[in-house]
């Protein structure tokens, strides 16, 4: 595979992931958003604050070069307050912005070192970290959505 198809399958695939966190979340009340089954669980409104810190920290910041000052911690201990409409608003100018800075960064660029978090990897590790993480909470959005809804969610 080349460079520059692996960086739009990687835009292509967090537009995916993001219309299916749409979907799951669409039939979700703002307080069904904030559940929790205990409290070494995430809500979904938890893991759509986590998303947005995530990619905006590898690939905005990181690989992008845009300021950005996470606050991780906050991403988990949010217990309310934001509603489904901001939080998903948030999350796709997350997106669309990672989306850009994928599209634009050249091939050569997939070899340069990055620091993130603490670790020392290249840019074609950080960005296909930030792609299967955001697979990753998409599938627990999914699941904890039909835990609610109890039924199935047809996404495909």
């Amino acid at each position: 595979m080349n460079d520059q198809r692996f960086l739009g399958l990687s835009a292509g695939y967090l537009g995916e992931y993001l219309a299916k966190i749409r979907a799951s979340v669409s039939g979700l009340s703002d307080d069904q958003l904030w559940w929790r089954p205990n409290e070494a669980s995430n809500s979904v409104g938890n893991l759509l604050l986590h998303l947005s810190g995530n990619l905006s920290e590898w690939l905005l910041a990181s690989v992008g070069g845009l300021a950005f000052e996470r606050q991780r911690d906050r991403e988990f201990s949010a217990r309310g307050g934001r509603g489904k409409a901001d939080l998903l608003g948030g999350l796709e100018e997350v997106v669309a912005s990672s989306q850009k800075v994928l599209r634009g960064l050249p091939a050569a660029a997939l070899a340069e070192r990055r620091r993130i978090r603490g670790g020392d990897v290249d840019t074609l590790e950080a960005v296909y970290h930030a792609v299967e993480h955001m697979s990753y909470h998409t599938g627990q959005i999914a699941l904890v959505t039909k835990q609610l809804l109890g039924k199935d969610l047809a996404l495909e």
